[in-house]
């Protein structure tokens, strides 16, 4: 369903797109190719909103910093000092998190209308960014399509074509918060990365990707995530042609479990440390799977550039699910524990007692 969800004041329009299938509903803006929400079950079945977002056009344009649930580009995360350099030649971003260029500058992907057209089970929408567009080199022909896969699972695929070299990075940056409200700190996590991006204070990468083992940054078994995370995680898969799971996001109280599989090499955990109102800090937890911050400067990352003739392509698959966790006096008891269930990718299930 497409319906008018308010005006720019330019007068251009911004459309709001309903998809819904197995029990998942999901909205998505065509200003900043923004998810506004994320209507899923809990264990007992009483549907919750597990993203942040605002209910109008006005909370988006009065705090766009945040990007909350946006289509973030021409490059996600940060650049450092706002500067690279491509076949010798040096280019000049907007330094709008000084020193650095961050999420593609001022007016990156998030604060643009995209054009949007249906596509079976979802959206497809399609901009150009014009050479130049807050620094960066080349035309940039770029897609993002939005489906609802049959378990209910949501897809995001990016694709983009450029006429002349240039460095590219998309990722989307939703909150989530899988109780619905209040503090996402007690989240449980488990990530598939051994290693991960120590930064300076810029929030820049410091030069090392670091062994997780012994450290906070350790997530290779489940635990809470707390707060005081803005990182880079190295994704033990590397780069994929097919998305593969990599992340699990479980709340206890309602049973949510959300997955998060992709093709890209890494995922940036952000504890939204810096959140402001109408929302609190810890309020959700974004997991912006993309390439590594500053691989434009960093030759040994993996590559960012796209050239001519080439096609960026990058998926990542969000799916949601349910477990009942510890037995209650109420449930039937079988050792202590009840088995997860309902968890694999795109997998919404009420596991009945």
């Amino acid at each position: 369903m497409n319906e008018l969800f308010g005006t720019l004041s330019d007068g251009t329009p911004v459309h709001r797109w309903t998809l819904e299938r197995a029990g998942v509903r999901v909205r998505v803006l065509s200003y900043g190719g923004i998810v506004q929400s994320v209507e899923v079950p809990d264990r007992e079945g009483r549907a919750g909103d597990v993203v942040l977002g605002f209910p109008d056009l006005d909370g988006y344009l009065a705090h766009p910093e945040p990007y909350l649930g946006a289509l973030v580009g021409r490059y996600a995360n940060r650049i450092a000092g706002g500067r690279f350099t491509l076949d010798g030649r040096t280019y000049a971003l907007e330094p709008n998190n000084a020193p650095n260029s961050l999420h593609g500058g001022a007016r990156g992907f998030d604060k643009r209308v995209w054009d949007a057209e249906p596509v079976e089970h979802g959206v497809r929408l399609t901009r150009v960014s014009p050479h130049g567009e807050e620094g960066f080199p080349g035309r940039l022909e770029v897609s993002a399509t939005y489906t609802l896969q049959e378990s209910g699972a949501l897809r995001i695929a990016y694709e983009a074509v450029t006429d002349a070299p240039t460095v590219v990075n998309l990722t989307n940056h939703s909150y989530f918060n899988l109780a619905g409200s209040g503090d996402a700190g007690g989240h449980e996590l488990r990530l598939a990365a051994s290693r991960y991006a120590p930064v300076d204070a810029d929030l820049i990468p410091a030069g090392s990707l670091d062994e997780v083992t012994g450290t906070r940054f350790d997530f290779r078994e489940a635990r809470k995530t707390g707060s005081g995370y803005d990182h880079n995680f190295v994704l033990d898969k590397g780069v994929t042609d097919a998305p593969v799971e990599v992340a699990e996001l479980h709340d206890a109280a309602s049973g949510r479990v959300l997955t998060v599989a992709t093709t890209e090499p890494g995922i940036q955990l952000y504890t939204a440390d810096h959140l402001g109102e109408p929302f609190a800090p810890g309020d959700g937890i974004a997991l912006e799977t993309q390439h590594f911050p500053d691989s434009p400067n960093r030759p040994e990352f993996p590559t960012t550039v796209l050239r001519p003739g080439e096609v960026f392509r990058s998926e990542t698959v969000y799916g949601f699910g349910t477990r009942w966790g510890l037995v209650t006096d109420h449930e039937p008891r079988s050792g202590g524990q009840v088995p997860d269930r309902g968890c694999s990718v795109g997998n919404v299930s009420r596991i009945r007692r």
